[in-house]
Parts: C-alpha cells; structure tokens; sequence
C-alpha cells in the first residue's frame, strides 16, 4: 500500500487537476519532479528494459499527464491560469530534465502498454515544439533513425514507427506543408531502407518470423499511407522517394497480401493498395478542406499507372487465386454467423479486393497500352472474371445471385463512394470492351452480363436500390463524397446512344425481381411538377460534351468544396437511412426548401418516384425526369452550387427518347 502522499496518489491528484482545469498545488518544478520519477522507476532491468511491479501504472499515468500537457498547449484549450502553469511545467519537464529522453527509454518496456504511451507521448511533445520552435527533439530523431536503419521487429521499432506516423499525420491536417517534408527529409533514406528489409517479393520465412513481423509490418503500411497521402496533400513540393514507396513497391505489397500468415496484415495491405490506385489514401483521417484544395504533384498519374500495372500482371499470376479472405469479426474476435449458420463474409476485405482490381483495369484501359494496337477483349474482361470467381469462392450470398450485375449493388449498398467508384470503372471496362469487339450490340451485352458488367442493368439496380427516388440523386449530385456526378454524366451518353440495351435491362430486371410490366397508363413529359414546360431542348445551346466531366470536376472543387447555401454544415455526413443506400435527404431537402420559399410551392422529395405497379423502364424513366424538373428549378433559383446546363441536356435527351418510343408504340397499336 502507497502511503498518502506517495507518487501515485501525487499523480492522480494531479491528473485530476489539470483534467478539471485547475491549478494543484504543487510548485511547477514539483509536478515535473513527480512525473519525472514516475517515468524513471526504481531500477533498470539488465536488458535495458523497465523493471515490472507497482511502478507500470505510475509510469502509464506520468506518460499521459506529459501528453495531455503537450496538447492541451498546442491546441490552447487551458484556462489562462492553468496555460501559464503549465508552460512552466513544460520548461522543467523538456529543458532542464529532458522528459523525451526519459520516454524514449521507455519504448524498449516490454510491457505494451508503457511503451505504448510513452510513444503517444513523445508525439504529441515533438509536435508541440514543431508547433512553437520548429524543432525536432535530437534524441527522439536518433532513436527512430537508428531503429529504422537496424529494422529489428520490437516494442522499440514499433514505437518509433507509430509516433512518427502520429507526427505526419498531424502536420498534414494542420496544414504545415512546409515542416512536414523538412521533418520527412530527415527520414526519407532510412525508411527506404526499412521498407526493403520488409516489403520483400520472395521474402519466405516461418510463420514465427511472420507473426513476430506482423505488428511491426501493419504500423509500416500505416505509415506508408500517411506518406501516399502526402504525395497528393503536399503537392508540387512532394519529391522525396519515401513518398512513393506504396507505388514502387506495390508487387511486395501485393506479395504480402497474399503470403503474410496474419490476416490482419493481409488487410491492411489491400486497404492500402486500394486507396493508392484511387488516389484516397487518407481519406479517413485527412479534413475534407485539405483534400480538396491539394494540387496533384505530376508524378502522380505515372504512378499510379505503375501501380495499376503490377495489379494487372499479379492477376495474370493468379494473385487472387492466392489471397484468403477470413470470415467478418468483430471487437474480441466474435465472428458473426448468418441464421443458416454460414459465417459472415468480410465485405470490407472483398470491397477492397474488388476496387483495387476495377480500378487497375480501368486505368489500363484508358491508358495507351489499353487502346494501341489489335483488340484486346481477352484481357478487357478477363479481370471482371477473375474478379467475379474470386467473390463467388468468398462470398455465400454473391455466389447465389441469378443475375452478376447485382453484385456491385449488393457488394457496395452501404458505401456510396466505393459503389459510385466501382460503377464508373465497370463503365469503363464495357465502353472499352465495346469499342474494341467484332459483337454486336446485343450479343455485347449478354458477355457483360455474364461478366456481371451490363452498365444499363447496373444503373437500373442502383435506382432500384433507392426505390428509384430522384431525391436521393440529387444528394449524391450535391455531395463531394462520391463521383456519381461523373458516372452519371459517362452513362446518359451511353444510355442516349443505346436505348435499345436500357429498355432490355429493364425487362430483365423487371422480370427477375417480379416487377409488373408497364401499366402506368401515361406518357413522361418533360415538365416541372407544376406542368410547366422550362426548357426547349430542341433551342438549347450546344455544350461541348466532351468538356464536361473536367468541368463538373473543377466546379465541384472550387470554394473548398463548399456550396454558398450550405452554410455551417457543409461537412455535416448525410449517411443513414433511408434504404439500403444509406443516405439521408438533409442537404437536398434544404434545396428544395430554399427552392420553395421562393416560388410558394412545395416539394414532396422522400415520396418514392413512380407507382410501385410501374415496370422498372417506367420508373426509371420518370425518376430521371423528376431529376431534371427539380435540378431545372434549383437552376433557375440560383440555388445549385455549379452550372448543370449540359447535365439537364442528357436529361432531357432520356426523356425525348422515351418520348419518340412511346409515341411509335402507340401509333402502331392504333
């Protein structure tokens, strides 16, 4: 038992104290005394480690009075008082008893949880002298650069690992470019080395090794996200070859995808891959303001080419036939099990694997090795097929679907943005596919069919998956979280130039799901919900189609990303219900309001488009056009963040079309 002035009663007193903003009583140089002693312990153990006993929860509880100081100073979140008090406890603690040097020592513990905290630490002291002098604690530089040079898997490499990742990461979502690469430079040559040590193509080793790695390896991958990020964040000024070891080393990535003996390993290094190849690595953690405003550095697409490549060449190597998926678990290892007793498969793993593989190939197909030279239709869809076997052999529920183009609809229905990316390159692998096949146009769309890849029976089953709600197409036109606006924009040119395989999707689809055939008893007209016919799209102005992806994008990126109606809440998330799309209608109910307090009319938007009696043409059909009237009316209110003039264009064009078709079925019945 402590007597009651111990060092650990002293250091729960003052915890308490500083967590309840005020200040103990204890002099500054006192406080430093008792968290200093705390860290230090009674004796050294002869391997250089701490000793254990009574002094681990001490050293626990110091480790984090130090952190919870350092950033309380650097975000400036004391009281006056108690900022003054601790300014004067951080000059004890970093000048005269240098408090780093004395958590350093503590990433050797054995003990996880004081190496752990003693790592939280020192980042968060290191970031608070880069915040105030722009320097770098010389002892914690040396200690990680030389970890970095031995690369010994341990508590000490992985507490080195993690702190400077925690640094990077905090310099970029504050913005400090300019610090950032100073720091990283510092770094670059002895991570290069680290990361060949670890990131072998033939590396082979027992699962003892492995397992003794597999820590060390996940903090490295998270490491190198932070870097991959970077590369985009810190944009012209990003040169540093640690920067692009995700690209240059993605064959022993994708190596220890496949060969590493721990799964969680295997993850992560899909995951990182992934977000490589669709240039979002750090999209977790990196503020929507700074992602949106990073100018692309130029080698940025040549690597990312580079990196889609290896993904190619690994397929063709059977990669995939060699990379396991576990079943889905849970905080403590609990793995679900479905009411059949099957185990839940891991959907994040297989959303991941699928996007890395959509993705490489559709940047292949839009690259020159992807266009030059004699048709290339083998290995157009040979990756979708690949793909496709691959999540049948891990997946219960996709391996049951009569119909593959369900799969990105099911696979993706809770991530909007994975599943908006995932169509588009689905797009983009038939368009190529199309282009480049001696089949016509029918027998073209039963081969995507059977590739799951039919872009018209995709689209339809997305507005089936949103009860064809025109409303929730507006939030996903409005949210810079997706690309839907591009995917749309891409498939109403297709859909325009081939109505015949929309109509033929909608059949097929209606006929699977048990939708009744056409019984809605009326022709689309393209009005506004009042009648009102706005635009004559036989007058309008011409667009350069071609443009107007690039446009869009740039409209969408202006501002910040912000739109002028959305005031505070522009980076509120819009996720939940309804439907299994997962998302709410707040930012296109505001529209409409905003719409409505002008015109005195309202706007039912959470109605379902259509009668449920309608066929799937029908509703689809009349889902687009009450997206035109709407985003006509938000349009001509100045209510819509960029100009959606060629966007209403296409629109109307779909409704022109079914128009024609409507009126020559009906001159033919009569």
């Amino acid at each position: 038992m402590e007597h009651p002035g111990g060092p650990g009663v002293s250091l729960s007193r003052l915890y308490r104290c500083i967590l309840t903003g005020s200040c103990p009583e204890r002099t500054p140089a006192e406080f430093a005394d008792v968290i200093l002693s705390a860290l230090r312990g009674p004796a050294r153990c002869e391997d250089g480690g701490r000793c254990h006993g009574s002094t681990v929860e001490q050293m626990c509880m110091s480790a984090s009075l130090v952190e919870r100081i350092a950033c309380g100073l650097t975000s400036r979140s004391f009281s006056p008082a108690v900022t003054s008090y601790c300014e004067e406890v951080a000059r004890v603690l970093f000048s005269e008893t240098d408090v780093i040097r004395e958590l350093v020592q503590n990433f050797l513990s054995d003990h996880l949880m004081v190496s752990h905290l003693s790592a939280k630490s020192v980042s968060a002291s290191v970031f608070y002298f880069l915040q105030t002098s722009g320097t770098v604690s010389p002892v914690w530089r040396q200690t990680c650069e030389q970890a970095f040079l031995t690369s010994l898997p341990g508590s000490e490499l992985d507490a080195c690992l993690w702190s400077l990742t925690d640094i990077l990461k905090r310099l970029l979502k504050s913005a400090d470019g300019e610090i950032f690469m100073e720091l990283l430079a510092a770094f670059d040559s002895s991570l290069g080395l680290l990361c060949s040590k670890f990131l072998l193509e033939d590396r082979q080793m027992d699962d003892s090794i492995c397992r003794q790695q597999g820590a060390s390896l996940y903090l490295l991958l998270e490491l190198l996200e932070v870097l991959t990020a970077s590369s985009s964040l810190c944009g012209a000024a990003a040169c540093l070859q640690s920067q692009r070891i995700t690209h240059a080393q993605c064959s022993a990535l994708l190596h220890a995808a496949a060969g590493s003996s721990e799964y969680f390993v295997k993850k992560r290094a899909v995951l990182l891959l992934k977000r490589a190849v669709l240039q979002k690595a750090g999209e977790d953690w990196a503020t929507g303001d700074v992602l949106l405003s990073a100018v692309k550095p130029q080698h940025i697409s040549a690597d990312t080419s580079l990196l889609a490549h290896s993904v190619l060449m690994a397929l063709a190597a059977d990669w995939l036939e060699s990379l396991q998926v576990e079943s889905a678990s849970f905080f403590g290892g609990i793995r679900a099990e479905r009411a059949d007793g099957e185990q839940k498969s891991d959907d994040v793993m297989l959303r991941a694997v699928s996007l890395l593989v959509l993705k490489s190939a559709e940047i292949y197909v839009q690259s020159e090795g992807g266009t030059a030279g004699q048709s290339r239709t083998t290995e157009d869809y040979g990756y979708p097929q690949r793909l496709w076997s691959f999540l049948e052999r891990n997946s219960v529920h996709l391996s049951t679907l009569t119909h593959r183009c369900c799969w990105i609809s099911v696979l993706f229905g809770d991530q909007d943005d994975d599943m908006m990316e995932a169509a588009k390159a689905s797009l983009s692998i038939f368009l190529h596919h199309r282009r480049s096949s001696d089949l016509d146009d029918s027998a073209d769309l039963d081969v995507a069919c059977c590739h799951g890849n039919n872009p018209h029976c995709i689209f339809v089953l997305l507005l089936q998956s949103v009860s064809f709600d025109h409303s929730i197409l507006l939030d996903f036109l409005i949210s810079t979280e997706t690309c839907f606006l591009e995917f749309l924009i891409r498939y109403l040119k297709c859909l325009t130039a081939d109505w015949s395989g929309f109509t033929a999707a909608c059949r097929r689809i209606s006929s699977q799901q048990g939708v009744a055939p056409a019984s809605c008893g009326h022709v689309i007209k393209p009005t506004t919900e009042s009648g009102l016919r706005l635009v004559q799209y036989g007058s309008s102005e011409e667009s350069e189609t071609d443009d107007m992806e690039d446009s869009y994008r740039g409209a969408r990126t202006s501002d910040g990303g912000k739109s002028r109606f959305s005031g505070n809440d522009d980076k509120q998330e819009v996720r939940g219900e309804p439907g299994p799309i997962g998302r709410t209608l707040n930012q296109s109910l505001h529209l409409v309001n905003k719409a409505d307090e002008h015109d005195g009319t309202s706007s039912s938007l959470s109605a379902r488009s259509g009668p449920a009696s309608c066929g799937a043409l029908e509703r689809a059909v009349l889902c687009l056009a009450e997206l035109r009237a709407l985003l006509t009316r938000l349009q001509a209110k100045k209510l819509f963040p960029y100009n959606p003039t060629s966007l209403l264009k296409l629109l109307g064009q779909v409704e022109n079309i079914s128009q024609q078709k409507q009126l020559s079925k009906f001159n033919k019945t009569s």
